[in-house]
């Protein structure tokens, strides 16, 4: 299959007069195969002739050519008799007097319509591999056979998109529309493309690439747009997005599902882009199910590079700098010098939390993510510009998992996250603090990333009766960083561990808190369960008695791999006397004594 195709929105010229021209081909077209079908019925019924020669010479064909049949032609290789079958089913739809030419031809008026058996009978060249299942008609869906009984007999009628197609009009089908979004090349693509743009466009105008799997990973879903839309642009190419979420699960579903859109990725000039919001296992099934079944080049757009993807070709990291435009990487550089980078690899399956929590934090991310459909295409920034600022406040003891939790927000939303310490921007100075929080928003500004501004306690602490300048100016402090807060166009996340010394007046101007609790038993017990990677060799692990160690999640990723170390200097898999050595050691660190009773049953 060859990606040859034609777009009527892009060709040189008057729209209309393609248009027209196109229209006078295929008519022109269709009466070239309602005269065979004439001469054929003549020859079978001389009595019924109207003068013609009633002999089976072939007609001629058109002097002018329809663009759109000839590139449908070219795209699905099409012989002359199928290409003339699907003439036959356009007919049925456009040409009254071809409809009652096949009524005529089955001796029924009732029976309007072409079947197989027709044109078997009265098309040159017939050949009857034409309407099997793996032939370009069937195959991709070019035509229905209705009521397949017997196959000679059945009624066939054009794909509706197909229909449309050949008369020149452009849209996405139907049955695809709620999944497959085009998306017009951002206004990054009118720029100087990255490297890593040249790279994908040279990728995929290569012979070789024809049927290849690209993976275009790093943690900003606009980056990593900005960079195919470049691409595309410079190939004259239409981005075509499809989410992994929207991926059937039913294998014969999923079969013609995919189909359909490399139909439509010939029909149109399109690149698919699958776009995972997610990482982890789940990510890189959703892309190998469609990559498995795919015949085309795929791009595959995520946050992580999708591992086990077959006939991957090129891998573009985004992560790099010189993988990034220009434009994008001053404002990550920007962000460098005032905050901390980190680089988000916990995912939804490593958050051990109650319900409602894990409830709230999706929310936040439905938020981000449908930030422009509800403030812009549905009217809430016009209505008022203040409050739009996504805004959360992470509060609980410490290793409870407010980080992990704002690096699970990041893969989600597979944007950059930033760690900005409070307890170094705030200054004694006056107006030293504000400064240095005016200079972390305007590099954010741009990059849309994600703000963890760690220890609010510094600044919200802070708040007291008014006694002096200092004590006003503090307050002054934390009004601006709300108003910043509200403002920004990101996600910005605060994370405190004592949320009851947080003023209630500020509590009120931000959009969401989420309580991090201590872990209960159940809950330690489950993060043991997860805290081992699946490559990490194990030998008699009991998840409930480690529970009995009354400490956080982050004390307990510290004693596991601590253990890891202890067993791989051992040459052998983690034990439980290698934790039971591992809590020690935390336990002493904490200042804390381990009881017998909390490492009862452990084998040393």
């Amino acid at each position: 299959m060859t990606t040859t195709s034609i777009d009527v929105e892009r060709v040189p010229g008057s729209r209309e007069a393609w248009l027209a021209s196109n229209r006078q081909g295929l008519m022109e077209a269709l009466d070239r195969v309602r005269r065979q079908i004439e001469r054929a019925i003549d020859a079978r019924h001389p009595a019924d002739t109207t003068g013609t020669s009633g002999d089976d010479s072939r007609e001629p064909e058109p002097t002018r050519t329809a663009a759109a049949l000839g590139h449908l032609c070219t795209a699905f290789a099409l012989s002359n008799f199928e290409r003339d079958v699907l003439l036959m089913c356009a007919g049925a739809e456009l040409d009254p007097k071809l409809s009652a030419l096949y009524g005529r031809a089955h001796d029924d008026p009732r029976r309007a319509w072409p079947t197989f058996g027709l044109a078997l009978a009265m098309l040159p060249d017939p050949h009857w591999s034409a309407l099997t299942p793996a032939a370009p008609l069937r195959f991709w869906r070019l035509l229905d056979v209705v009521d397949p009984a017997p196959l000679v007999d059945s009624r066939l009628r054009l794909d509706e998109r197909i229909l449309h197609f050949l008369l020149g009009i452009q849209h996405i089908d139907v049955r695809l529309a709620g999944a497959l979004t085009p998306l017009t090349p951002s206004t990054l693509a009118d720029e100087a493309p990255s490297p890593a743009a040249i790279h994908l466009s040279t990728v995929l105008t290569s012979d070789d690439e024809r049927e290849s799997v690209i993976s275009v990973s790093g943690p900003s879903v606009i980056e990593r747009r900005a960079v195919v839309a470049a691409a595309c642009a410079a190939l004259d190419r239409r981005m075509l997005m499809l989410s992994a979420a929207d991926v059937p699960q039913a294998s014969a579903e999923r079969d013609s599902f995919v189909r359909l859109i490399e139909r439509e990725l010939v029909l149109t000039r399109g690149v698919l882009v699958l776009e995972i919001d997610e990482s982890g296992s789940g990510a890189d099934h959703a892309a190998r199910r469609i990559a498995e079944r795919f015949r085309g080049t795929l791009i595959v757009s995520s946050a992580l590079r999708p591992r086990e993807l077959p006939r991957t070709v090129t891998a573009v990291d985004l992560r790099r700098p010189h993988a990034l435009p220009e434009r994008l990487v001053w404002p990550r550089a920007g962000l460098d010098e005032v905050a901390e980078r980190i680089e988000p690899v916990a995912s939804w399956t490593d958050l051990v939390l109650p319900e409602g929590q894990v409830r709230t934090l999706g929310e936040i991310a439905a938020h981000v993510r449908q930030r422009e459909t509800v403030h812009e295409r549905w009217g809430f920034a016009a209505k008022s510009r203040r409050g739009l600022g996504i805004t959360a406040l992470f509060a609980g003891p410490s290793g409870t998992g407010k980080t992990m939790a704002a690096e699970v927000m990041a893969n989600e939303l597979a944007l950059d996250l930033y760690r900005v310490d409070l307890s170094q921007v705030v200054s004694k100075y006056i107006g030293e603090t504000e400064k240095n929080l005016r200079r972390v928003f305007d590099a954010a500004e741009d990059g849309g990333a994600i703000l963890l501004f760690d220890e609010a306690d510094a600044l919200f602490g802070k708040r007291s009766e008014v006694r002096d300048s200092h004590d006003r100016y503090a307050n002054v402090e934390i009004s601006y960083l709300l108003q910043r807060m509200e403002a920004y166009r990101g996600l910005a996340i605060l994370t405190t561990n004592m949320r009851g010394a947080l003023d209630p007046a500020f509590m009120r101007r931000l959009r969401f808190v989420v309580t991090f609790p201590f872990p209960d038993a159940s809950q330690r017990a489950e993060i043991w369960r997860r805290i081992f990677p699946r490559e990490t060799p194990t030998v008699g692990l009991q998840p409930d008695k480690l529970a009995r160690l009354s400490v956080s999640g982050g004390h307990i990723r510290n004693i596991a791999m601590h253990a890891a170390f202890l067993a791989a200097d051992a040459a052998g898999p983690v034990s439980m006397t290698h934790l039971a050595r591992a809590a020690r050691s935390e336990y002493a660190k904490l200042e804390r004594p381990l009881s017998d009773a909390e490492i009862a049953g452990w084998t040393e």
